[in-house]
């Protein structure tokens, strides 16, 4: 009797101190208990964590709230520019990626730039880099780009266009397509082919689908040991992710011998593609491989998801979509084929961003400190917690956006207009709109996809009309990079006449 009151007390104690450092490091956030933590708030809003967490940061002093979930450590998230800017760039040794993050990628994205720190990433970044130049983007535009989109999707589009039937199509799917093209001409010097409706999803594509959305859902799980467990079981959604996985390596890896025959019967000539400069600076296998499974995940998805977005939006903003046709015209006339009409393109860049602030690609991201520290807002941080910062909730704060926050209004990203009519386009922070991440690890492809975005929605403007198939609001999933469900069903007709013509020199 005696023993079982001593444990019971012994209990008692551990409870009561744990309930304390929970209301001591709580901060704002769901209702927290001992041991469990918020296991019952997540739980029941695990379908819309974007939102509840939005509604939780929104109702927040300081932008910024705890998560308690049962079996992992602390998260904390934040809307909080200040605190955006001091984890990714004030104390960026502080907040690396981390061994938690790196275990739920691992598998998938290896040792590639996204899920690696310290030196390695420093090496990969280097070499990516020279990948971006200046140079590198006059190239894209006037060969990439131009042969992708007027020799295969511009033919597909024209055939949907002529159609009576009212056929509907998926142009989420298309525009996945046309950026997997690219990504894996630009990444691997290879034609991928897979822009073609009539034709089924490849084999590589949704082995890519499979392995995103299982490891996205490794870091969601409600009970996070769940995902290990079946992981070393091999059972379930683990082990459809380890089939995904190995067809994705092998593919990879007969490319790299391919190309590495091609380079040892050719010679060491310079190559235009990422592989070809990989294999040619002595890179270990794995590094390559992991590096190129890596570029292939981030320009395949994040480009389409922006601009199938900005086609949605621009659908239900027809006064919208006038006025971005109408800059079309009067900067490309015939053709875009340069870099320099890209760039003139004020409003469509302005509507792009816009969108991606309402529907980030990436809808949030998470570093882990290294050591205990302290944000910007006074939310205490102890080492091993997990520190996100959230794109989707930030782009829905009224304290950075005003009262119309949740509003599709291009102008926002435009200073005070002059008398000659709309202002420049702002300068904003990316610690306010981090959607290209933002300090050393800025993303290196940011121009290029502008660049790749513009061309994009810029010549099927011009030329077609995009409307929806149905009337319903489409619904914002968020894995790895985030995409609309289901798709977006839409009708294509050609544009009957254009808005405003160029005026003549």
């Amino acid at each position: 009797m005696l023993i079982s009151l001593c444990v019971f007390l012994c209990l008692l104690h551990v409870i009561s101190c744990e309930f304390r450092r929970h209301r001591k490091f709580s901060g704002n956030g769901p209702p927290t208990y001992p041991i469990i933590g918020c296991f019952v708030s997540f739980y029941k809003n695990s379908h819309r964590l974007l939102d509840w967490y939005t509604d939780l940061l929104s109702h927040s002093s300081n932008q910024t709230i705890v998560i308690h979930r049962f079996g992992a450590r602390r998260i904390v998230v934040t809307a909080n520019p200040e605190n955006v800017e001091y984890m990714l760039k004030t104390n960026f040794s502080n907040y690396p990626k981390g061994k938690a993050f790196t275990q739920i990628l691992g598998d998938f994205l290896g040792c590639g730039i996204f899920n690696v720190d310290g030196e390695l990433w420093h090496i990969q970044r280097k070499l990516a880099i020279h990948e971006f130049s200046a140079q590198s983007l006059r190239d894209y535009v006037e060969n990439t780009m131009e042969e992708e989109f007027e020799g295969k999707l511009l033919p597909i589009m024209e055939s949907l266009a002529m159609e009576d039937d009212n056929k509907a199509v998926d142009l989420q799917e298309l525009l996945k397509r046309l950026a997997f093209d690219i990504i894996c001409r630009v990444s691997l010097g290879i034609d991928s082919s897979s822009l073609d409706p009539s034709l089924s999803v490849l084999s590589l594509a949704r082995a890519f689908n499979v392995a995103s959305e299982i490891c996205a859902r490794r870091a969601s799980e409600p009970l996070f040991v769940m995902w290990r467990i079946k992981r070393v079981l091999g059972v379930g959604s683990e082990r459809r992710l380890r089939d995904a996985i190995e067809e994705i390596h092998a593919f990879v890896t007969k490319i790299i011998h391919d190309k590495k025959e091609i380079i040892a019967k050719d010679g060491e000539k310079k190559g235009e593609d990422l592989l070809t400069k990989l294999i040619l600076a002595g890179h270990d296998e794995r590094v390559i491989r992991d590096m190129v499974i890596s570029f292939i995940m981030a320009g395949r998805d994040t480009t389409s998801a922006a601009m199938t977005w900005l086609f949605y939006l621009l659908s239900r903003h027809p006064e919208v979509e006038q006025e971005v046709v109408k800059e079309i015209e009067l900067v490309a006339g015939e053709r875009l084929s340069d870099n320099e009409s890209l760039k003139e393109m004020r409003f469509l860049k302005a509507c792009l961003c816009e969108s991606m602030r309402l529907y980030p690609p990436v809808a949030w991201d998470s570093k882990h400190a290294i050591t205990d520290d302290w944000l910007p807002d006074g939310t205490p941080v102890l080492a091993g917690d997990r520190v996100t910062y959230f794109p989707y909730g930030m782009g829905r704060m009224k304290d950075l956006w005003g009262e119309d926050q949740f509003e599709f209004k291009p102008d926002r990203w435009f200073t005070e207009p002059d008398k000659e009519g709309r202002g420049e386009l702002m300068q904003v922070s990316p610690y306010k709109f981090p959607v290209f991440q933002a300090g050393p690890r800025m993303c290196l492809g940011k121009e290029m996809a502008f660049v790749q975005m513009k061309y994009v929605v810029a010549s099927i403007l011009k030329r077609f009309e995009i409307r929806p198939s149905g009337s319903d609001r489409s619904i914002f999933v968020p894995m790895l990079t985030a995409h609309m469900a289901g798709g977006f069903n839409v009708f294509i007709r050609r544009r009957q006449k254009p808005v405003v013509k160029r005026p003549q020199n």
